[in-house]
């Protein structure tokens, strides 16, 4: 489904709940944020995106623990859980996703190669997180993470 398409039933299903969504994002570095808001009146359903590239953000702004971080790493299945839960806690919204992930050109490693890019979305009821890896360059992978956030986005509130 075409991303416009998605931000506007997202938008629908949102509004019909009455949730407000917020975001925090690692490598998509507000991309998520930006297709939400490219569609006017957003700011009727979307309460906030965090931006928390370094480590220090994810702890500070979303509290993310340190412990977590040191232990999984930033592109982790525990690492964005606690993301999107964070970006609950510190907004007014009823639905988050969260993204890290290795964009590249640089940056992979054997366990966690280029392209590989964790995604987390919530509620109050319940968290869940998958793995992806997208093929392609870095603008590729940011584009996929964006449209796959956006998906998951869209089934958790129809």
């Amino acid at each position: 489904m075409e991303r416009m398409a998605m931000v506007r039933q997202l938008a629908e299903q949102l509004q019909r709940r009455g949730w407000w969504l917020s975001c925090a994002e690692s490598c998509t570095g507000g991309g998520i944020a930006a297709a939400l808001t490219d569609l006017a009146g957003s700011s009727a359903w979307f309460d906030r995106g965090f931006v928390t590239y370094s480590n220090q953000a994810k702890q500070e702004m979303l509290g993310v623990s340190g412990d977590t971080l040191a232990r999984y790493g930033a592109v982790s299945r525990e690492t964005v859980l606690e993301m999107a839960c964070g970006a609950l806690e510190h907004s007014r919204a009823q639905l988050s996703v969260a993204v890290s992930g290795v964009a590249g050109p640089g940056g992979g490693t054997p366990g966690k190669p280029v392209g590989t890019v964790w995604i987390a979305w919530s509620t109050a009821e319940a968290a869940s997180a998958l793995c992806n890896c997208f093929p392609g360059d870095r603008a590729q992978v940011r584009a996929a993470t964006v449209d796959m956030a956006l998906a998951g986005l869209l089934e958790r509130v129809r």
